[in-house]
């Protein structure tokens, strides 16, 4: 249309010239004005037929287009037809055979797969006894994650003893101090179930080897509430609030304590043995009724500054111990967790325990400790080796309703090689009286990695 247009005007020009001419100028029309007009004439006549070639060009790719563009359109109607037929099939494949299970990629299992835990080596100076070094634990944890939800944990302790007197060598005991399968339920709930660490306090879950700023453990946590038992949990946290608060809960239920020779006595009393596997082959537990158990917290943000906080709990146990089911053991924990900012902790626990027992009636016993640490780093002295300190100092005591009662003050020291090789150091004062009575001081110098 444009080239037809150009056309036309060129025509119309052509008119106007001869139309312009007077009839009797031809007559007057000198040879040079005529040869002027008809180049002038035939330049014309050669843009006309330009433009007619090119208006036969623009059709043609005009022409062109349109042929291809149809190709496409056709094309893209043979794919989409393909796409839904093969959409098709792969539904009514899916429909009619189940899908075929393909084996576990080897980086996945790897990948799922983590080995972590700690190793301690000590030189330990008991009072009244020769210094010695000692290999204190090697303790792997291992970790399997099983898809989305599933989880698996195993924990296990590998220390060196002496044989008897009289005998050579040395033995090994390996044991397993937790194994539990965890299935997360959903984002405030996980059921978890196995040989557990139990939530009386927080120690036993959380101050495990190197995690713990103090080589030994607390007293009254070793002496009065088990640290693990066999049955189920359901544990979980839930928000509270808008600042990062939370409540945390723990529900659960397992074999408990029980009597270590099938007698209701004091000296029978076994915290951690009842696994439901008996001596003589039979699975099942050493009394009628299981020991039932649950732990509540909140975790509260400071508003002073980042890192600041407080988490409170309580928790306890109670149930049957010996084979007669007459006698009830119990278990109260109150503990407590301070954060100053990443350079001071403090925290503490106290625990009551009851039970009854055939040769001394009821027996109440109860201990406690309090432990504080602060990181020199937060002094901002910029040098190296204070950097490196953190101080700790513990109070610790427990008292064993039978006549024993004990105290001890522990000062000392962390240096940290790397993130996870530490240098630690205690000295132990101890003040004891009662029958079973500890030795009065003592000195620890321990080597912990942590992997």
């Amino acid at each position: 249309m444009k080239t037809n247009r150009k056309m036309f005007g060129l025509m119309a020009t052509l008119c106007a010239v001869g139309l312009a001419l007077p009839p009797r100028a031809a007559a007057q029309v000198s040879e040079a004005d005529f040869n002027a007009l008809k180049a002038t004439v035939q330049a014309l006549s050669d843009q006309v037929h330009s433009l007619q070639q090119t208006n036969v060009l623009e059709q043609q790719t005009h022409e062109q287009d349109v042929e291809q563009l149809q190709q496409l359109r056709e094309k893209l109607a043979e794919t989409q037809q393909i796409a839904t037929n093969t959409e098709q099939k792969i539904v009514e494949a899916a429909q009619t055979q189940p899908i075929p299970r393909e084996p576990i990629d080897e980086a996945t299992v790897n990948h799922n797969f983590m080995m972590m835990g700690d190793a301690e080596f000590q030189y330990d100076k008991v009072a009244g006894q020769h210094g010695t070094f000692y290999q204190a634990d090697f303790a792997p944890i291992f970790l399997y994650r099983s898809g989305d939800n599933i989880l698996f944990e195993a924990g296990f302790d590998t220390t060196l003893q002496n044989n008897a007197p009289n005998s050579p060598g040395y033995t090994t005991t390996f044991n397993m101090s937790f194994a539990q399968m965890d299935y997360v339920m959903n984002d405030y709930m996980t059921l978890a179930v196995g040989d557990l660490l139990l939530p009386l306090g927080t120690y036993s879950q959380r101050g495990a080897g190197w995690l713990n700023q103090v080589p030994d453990d607390p007293l009254a946590v070793d002496a009065l509430i088990p640290g693990s038992g066999v049955g189920a949990e359901l544990e979980g946290a839930v928000p509270v609030g808008n600042d990062g608060a939370f409540a945390n809960y723990a529900v659960y239920g397992v074999n408990g304590p029980s009597s270590a020779d099938g007698f209701g006595n004091v000296s029978s009393l076994d915290l951690g043995g009842n696994v439901g596997s008996r001596s003589d082959g039979v699975t099942a537990n050493l009394h009628s009724d299981p020991s039932g158990g649950a732990r509540l917290g909140v975790f509260l943000p400071l508003p002073f500054k980042p890192r600041y906080d407080l988490e409170l709990g309580i928790s306890g146990q109670s149930g049957e111990w010996d084979d007669a089911g007459t006698h009830l053991w119990s278990a109260g924990v109150l503990d407590a967790a301070l954060h100053l900012g990443p350079d001071f902790e403090a925290k503490g626990e106290y625990i009551m325990t009851r039970f009854g027992s055939d040769d001394v009636g009821q027996v109440t016993q109860q201990g406690w400790y309090a432990q504080a640490s602060y990181k020199l780093a937060g002094l901002n002295l910029n040098l190296p080796v204070i950097n490196n300190l953190e101080l700790v100092g513990r109070y610790d005591s427990v008292i064993d309703g039978l006549g024993t009662v004990t105290e001890r003050y522990t000062a000392g020291y962390i240096y940290f090689i790397t993130n996870t090789l530490l240098f630690e150091g205690d000295y132990e004062s101890v003040h004891s009286v009662g029958p079973a009575a500890l030795p009065p001081n003592q000195v620890i110098l321990q080597l912990s990695l942590g992997f």
